[in-house]
């Protein structure tokens, strides 16, 4: 997965990187991805620069050039660094507050901030007078990189630790843990000190493997870290890999459609808490009393949806998701009586969709009234729109030259502009 689509970025933004671990590489490769895709880049600093990671940029011009000059530089080489001093061996930006008029003089397309410093070191906190982020910033990238796991806790291997233990009481000298990045990270007073309140927030954890041990180290930082509902996406890669975004993880919640077999929500509920879905909701229609009955020691949040009968999974779905936190990004939609429900089947949907997939991933063997899918917020109001009395099934035909159907052989979720029960038929006749 590419940069731009992992982080969301769009034309008139202001994107801040903080943080340690990467930051200057992970705007340069952003800056270079956007320019060959045709947009005019500005970068600068708040913070510094070494003198020589100027020569990472295709030009760095000084900032009290006219808006002309800027305009022109960007005409002819697509990714500009603007700075002000350099003097002893770093390179200075503008004033904070010089951001917004350079937003209303020049007439780039997006603006890229290294808002921080860190000393080289892959890991912060930071001190009183940092981060320096731009009120106009729409993005900020929190940066950590997966090698501070099991340095010691100390200055020579992590920037300012003294605020991290002043917080938290963790040891001077401990060997870092996976828990402390995920608290510093989505912590108000310190990986996110200073963000503004507007700004979407999108963690970078660098020097993540491709597989193994410490991938899963990475998943469960992503985890800890999303429990922030400030935290809108935990990308995972390495800033200089051919692919830089392995997975994007984010907030995703469940909706079980219960409207009747009490022990079999029971089975499939109990399966998605062990599966650490965090928001599960499961709504209810006939029998909404023998299931919130039983599903009550597990603690489960039950929905009744009084319409369930006559409105179909259209109602019931509409309810579901309303009840989710605004934050949740995906629901895994799940038919009580649905057949696929294996944590495999689970796992491998949440892997699908981190991996950038589809936002509309089916699962399951045969008809997709029995299937399980991963459905993505931007289409939960269109699904509430449909006509009520749908059936699931019938939503995933709606939906269906949209949607990627997950091969359970191979984990890996493929799109279909045809009949998607065919698709389905096809690759459970496959597999067997």
């Amino acid at each position: 997965m590419q940069l731009q689509k992992a982080f969301g970025v769009v034309p008139g933004d202001v994107v801040a990187f903080i943080g340690a671990g990467g930051k200057s590489s992970l705007l340069v490769g952003l800056g270079y991805e956007l320019a060959e895709a045709g947009w005019r880049v500005l970068a600068t600093t708040t913070s510094r620069l070494a003198t020589d990671q100027l020569s990472l940029f295709p030009r760095a011009i000084s900032c009290r050039v006219s808006a002309r000059a800027i305009s022109q530089a960007l005409t002819e080489d697509q990714f500009v660094l603007l700075h002000d001093d350099i003097r002893a061996g770093a390179v200075y930006g503008p004033p904070l507050a010089w951001t917004r008029d350079l937003l209303d003089r020049v007439d780039s397309d997006i603006l890229l901030v290294e808002a921080d410093d860190a000393a080289g070191l892959p890991f912060k906190a930071p001190r009183a007078d940092e981060p320096q982020i731009p009120l106009e910033t729409s993005l900020v990238v929190p940066v950590a990189s997966l090698s501070a796991l099991g340095a010691p806790l100390d200055e020579a291997h992590v920037y300012n630790p003294a605020a991290m233990i002043d917080r938290y009481g963790f040891a001077w000298n401990s060997p870092v843990k996976s828990a402390w990045l995920a608290q510093v990270l989505r912590d108000e007073t310190l990986g996110l000190r200073g963000v503004p309140k507007s700004a979407r927030v999108v963690v970078y954890l660098n020097q993540v493997p491709a597989r193994g041990y410490v991938r899963g180290r990475a998943r469960l930082i992503a985890r800890l870290c999303l429990q922030s509902p400030r935290v809108h996406g935990v990308a995972m890669g390495s800033v200089r890999g051919l692919e830089p975004v392995g997975e994007l993880q984010r907030a995703v919640g469940a909706v079980v459609l219960a409207e009747s077999a009490a022990r079999t929500v029971a089975q499939t509920t109990e399966q998605l808490m062990r599966s650490r879905i965090d928001h599960i909701r499961v709504v209810t229609g006939a029998g909404a009393a023998q299931v919130r009955a039983i599903l009550k020691p597990l603690g489960a949040t039950t929905i009744h949806d009084r319409r369930f009968r006559q409105g179909g999974a259209v109602s019931a779905l509409a309810a579901g998701f309303r009840a989710l936190p605004a934050h949740v990004a995906a629901a895994l939609v799940v038919p009580a009586q649905g057949n696929c429900l294996t944590p495999k089947c689970i796992y491998q949907l949440l892997t699908a969709y981190a991996r950038g997939d589809g936002e509309f991933i089916v699962a399951g063997a045969g008809l997709a009234e029995s299937a399980s899918a991963i459905v993505g917020r931007r289409y939960w109001a269109d699904i509430a729109a449909l006509p009520r009395g749908d059936s699931l099934g019938a939503i995933v035909q709606h939906f269906h030259d949209r949607c990627a159907v997950l091969d359970q052989q191979t984990g890996f979720a493929v799109p279909t502009a045809g009949d998607l029960a065919t698709a389905q038929r096809l690759l459970w006749s496959q597999a067997r």
